[in-house]
């Protein structure tokens, strides 16, 4: 699966096309990506082998939109019903928005609504999202 997706976003990236990457990819890049725990620590998410397959679509030329406008903030995408981990705001980081070179130029800004992960019956993961401004004709 790793492999048929980094050679999509490979062929993706030859195209020249505007093209962001979204969604859940199920890993944590840095220790900053997660809160100060040890029970993610067998997960797949924190392991050697996930990070090095994120960081090699990173290395292919993709920009993570939230780190490129954020590169210090300790930024959350997703907390566990389990342990109390919302209100405790003990998150992860898991969902990500790729930019194509094309379209990185055109970050406006980029972010995490998390009062929809406040809501009753709301997912565990809090909607990411960016802004784009216009393609320059």
């Amino acid at each position: 699966m790793v492999t048929r997706l980094r050679r999509h976003a490979a062929s993706l990236l030859k195209t020249g096309a505007p093209v962001v990457l979204a969604g859940d990819y199920n890993v944590v890049p840095t220790e900053q990506d997660i809160y100060q725990t040890t029970s993610y620590d067998d997960d797949a998410l924190m392991q050697p082998e996930s990070r090095k397959a994120y960081a090699g679509l990173l290395k292919q030329g993709w920009t993570h939109a939230i780190r490129e406008l954020h590169p210090d903030e300790t930024i959350y995408t997703f907390w566990d019903y389990m342990r109390n981990r919302w209100p405790r705001n003990a998150g992860l980081r898991i969902d990500h928005l790729l930019l194509s070179p094309s379209v990185a130029p055109r970050l406006k800004a980029a972010g995490v609504d998390r009062e929809a992960r406040g809501k009753p019956h709301a997912s565990d993961h809090a909607p990411t999202r960016i802004e784009l401004s216009a393609p320059k004709r």
